[in-house]
């Protein structure tokens, strides 16, 4: 009788984060900004495919990686703070709970399925001082496995981001203008390791949570606004 193959949990899950890893990478890099104006997310994306949407009135979601699956993420996001939003109030939609709904769906995901979810997304949501305890802005960044982390000034998706980073972290300043940020995070994208140098606009996806916009805050800039701002 022939021996059954075992593969140890620590190298299935080794292999499982090496196999997300890989598949993240293939995607161009993503950078989260906050500035003066709210929080800014920025894409490299020449498709005309949006890496990058609204969830609910003051948050907003972005992923890398397989976009078939982190847009399938976002979706069940919606879905999620349209029930929530009904059942409570609109202002009781919050990116924390979010980002925990994600957390466990990706790490259910990584844990039970042998192929784990190729995806690291990002939660971002403004602040807005009529809310009380709601006027800070929040970014979580979710990664292939699960695990959150609760970000501040920026954050950087991809599978090899540590120029990215290391670009944001010189250069970035409290209370930027827009077009600073803008400028700020195609130079940072331009250093990732599949970055494209002298990205023009066109192959830039760029959108605003508005802190001063009514209701709902998300924004979507046209690529002759993005191109005004990079000058």
């Amino acid at each position: 009788m022939s021996m059954p193959f075992y593969v140890s949990p620590e190298q299935m899950s080794h292999d499982k984060a090496e196999f997300a890893r890989k598949g993240i990478s293939r995607g161009k890099s993503l950078v989260t900004l906050e500035c003066a104006d709210g929080i800014l997310l920025v894409a490299e994306n020449p498709t005309n495919l949006s890496k990058i949407g609204e969830i609910y009135d003051r948050v907003a979601f972005a992923g890398v990686g397989k976009y078939g699956e982190f847009d399938r993420l976002r979706k069940i996001g919606v879905q999620w703070a349209d029930v929530e939003g009904y059942r409570f109030s609109r202002e009781d939609v919050r990116g924390k709970a979010l980002a925990n709904q994600f957390s466990q769906i990706i790490g259910d995901e990584f844990n039970r399925s042998m192929k784990p979810l190729e995806v690291e997304i990002v939660i971002a949501e403004v602040g807005d001082p009529q809310f009380a305890g709601h006027d800070k802005n929040s970014l979580y960044k979710v990664q292939f496995d699960g695990s959150i982390m609760d970000l501040s000034r920026f954050c950087a998706l991809g599978g090899a981001t540590e120029n990215v980073e290391e670009h944001l972290e010189s250069n970035y300043q409290d209370g930027m203008s827009l077009a600073d940020a803008v400028n700020l995070g195609r130079q940072a994208l331009q250093r990732a390791e599949n970055g494209t140098p002298d990205l023009p606009a066109e192959s830039l996806e760029v959108c605003l949570l508005e802190r001063s916009r009514t209701g709902r805050k998300f924004r979507r800039l046209a690529g002759s606004e993005i191109g005004t701002l990079i000058g």
